[in-house]
């Protein structure tokens, strides 16, 4: 909504200046006190949560249908290579420079690519000639008007939300969980525990960018855009089930990260299923409905993880918890076969 009043660029680029501010301040307030540095991850919290939705905001602007999955599934392949990054620098930071280095170098570095985005970014085509190649995916002027009960009483946007809700309960708990299982379960020394958590990150930012070349081509080969979005989503949720379940009873921490690596690479394809059909259903408010997909998205951050946290401590080991993961996943992927589209629903 906020994109669509005041432009994507704003937008997205506030929030990230936003973000890295309360991240730089966020070695002050743990040493304040508790409260304030819950408040000051709060306040981090409420930037990040713009983004997305200001990102597709901007794609449903510039991109057009033939080019849409290679965008969407390259913007969203910035999820695993930023938790690489994060996963592989961080423990050398830490270790030579202390752990506030870690805030202040992932703060600065918002406030560096700030100053590129407000300089090169801009809200929509600024040629003529680039207009008219959008034009399809701009669909004319910002609309100011949201149809909210129209977006709310269709099918396609609730297989939307639940993919992404079902999607995001896998990542959030191996985001979390990940160290954990390879140094309590599998005996992984926690100073080399990067090693193993590396290649599953990079499988996924290389599928990922894989996948949205392969759904433009199915478009263009001539497969509709819903056969599309559900085979890959077929292949994005099914795959992952699968390599939870084997994972499960998984001992040797190689196998581990070869399921692993399999697991989330195959999951990438759901960037250019689910991930990017909101540009399908309503390229005009596609980053209004990313905006609400993203905020069930967003519970699972918070239940999964405690959840998973809990079956672990009643259970000892983490098969419980990869088989329920595994199970969301089926039931997103099944959900999502049923009642998403590759058309354009609304305006």
């Amino acid at each position: 909504w906020l994109a669509g009043r005041l432009g994507g660029k704003a937008v997205l680029g506030f929030g990230v200046l936003w973000w890295s501010l309360f991240t730089l301040l966020t070695p002050l307030s743990a040493f304040t006190s508790f409260p304030v540095l819950i408040a000051a991850r709060i306040f981090m919290g409420l930037g990040e949560g713009v983004a997305f939705p200001a990102t597709y905001n901007l794609l449903g602007r510039w991109v057009p249908l033939r080019e849409r999955s290679r965008a969407a599934a390259f913007n969203l392949s910035a999820i695993p290579l930023g938790t690489l990054f994060a996963v592989t620098a961080t423990p050398f930071i830490a270790i030579w420079f202390g752990w506030p280095m870690v805030f202040y170098s992932f703060g600065a570095l918002g406030f560096i690519w700030f100053a590129f985005w407000w300089y090169y970014a801009g809200d929509r085509p600024v040629t003529d000639s680039g207009a008219d190649t959008l034009a399809g995916a701009d669909g004319g002027a910002a609309d100011r008007s949201v149809p909210w009960r129209q977006i709310f009483s269709k099918a396609p946007v609730w297989a939307i939300i639940v993919g992404h809700f079902c999607n995001n309960w896998g990542l959030y708990v191996l985001l979390s969980w990940l160290p954990s299982y390879f140094a309590s379960q599998l005996g992984v020394n926690l100073r080399s525990v990067w090693i193993f958590i590396a290649p599953p990150w990079i499988a996924s930012f290389l599928v990922s960018n894989v996948a949205g070349w392969i759904a433009d081509r199915m478009i263009a080969s001539g497969r509709s855009v819903t056969f599309t979005r559900k085979f890959l989503q077929t292949i994005g949720f099914l795959g992952p089930a699968v390599a939870l379940g084997l994972l499960a009873g998984t001992t040797d921490a190689v196998t581990a990260v070869v399921l692993l690596s399999i697991g989330l690479g195959l999951a990438s394809f759901t960037f250019a299923g689910a991930g990017c059909n909101h540009l399908d259903i309503s390229p005009r408010h596609a980053g209004i409905i990313f905006g609400i997909s993203n905020t069930a998205a967003t519970v699972p951050g918070i239940v999964g993880v405690a959840l998973t946290g809990f079956m672990v401590d009643q259970t000892g080991t983490y098969a419980s918890a990869f088989y329920l993961t595994a199970a969301i996943l089926v039931f997103g992927w099944l959900t999502f076969l049923v009642f998403g589209t590759g058309k354009q629903i609304l305006d």
